[in-house]
């Protein structure tokens, strides 16, 4: 009766792939309160940039990836303390982040309303994509790769 209730038996190596789905997790939970867009401004009358930047979760898509990367944390850790295998869960989330970052760069209403203005070596205005976003998004592909390698990968 103890052997039902204790844990499966499993290799090292099969809980790496749980262990690196809970940080890609973290990371695109930490990810999320990252800039991912903002307004630059450039001038060379005045010799400078200024620039305003948009957090992920100032926008209800970067709301979306916050819950997506905390699924995602929730799986890696289901499969770190339980079954290895249940991590390859995490793909879902993960798949699911990664569109909804393909969604805020291709809104029309986009990053940083996609304010454009070109008047030469005067001004300058246009919108950016920020390190905070590329980030979400090596962490989401990160979730999804390593639940993939959870499922197909033999312990």
């Amino acid at each position: 009766m103890a052997e039902d209730l204790s844990p499966p038996t499993t290799r090292a190596g099969s809980r790496r792939y749980a262990a690196g789905i809970t940080l890609a997790g973290a990371a695109l939970v930490l990810c999320a309160v990252l800039p991912w867009s903002g307004v630059q401004a450039s001038s060379s009358f005045i010799g400078g940039t200024l620039s305003s930047d948009t957090r992920g979760v100032d926008d209800v898509l970067g709301v979306y990836a916050l819950i997506a990367g905390l699924v995602a944390l929730g799986c890696g850790l289901t499969g770190l303390l339980a079954r290895p295998r249940l991590a390859a869960v995490a793909a879902v989330p993960g798949a699911l982040a990664m569109l909804v970052l393909v969604m805020f760069v291709s809104d029309p209403r986009g990053p940083a309303d996609r304010v454009s203005l070109d008047l030469g070596e005067l001004l300058s205005v246009e919108p950016v994509i920020r390190y905070g976003w590329y980030a979400a998004l090596a962490s989401a592909f990160a979730v999804v790769l390593l639940a993939v390698l959870a499922l197909v990968r033999r312990a």
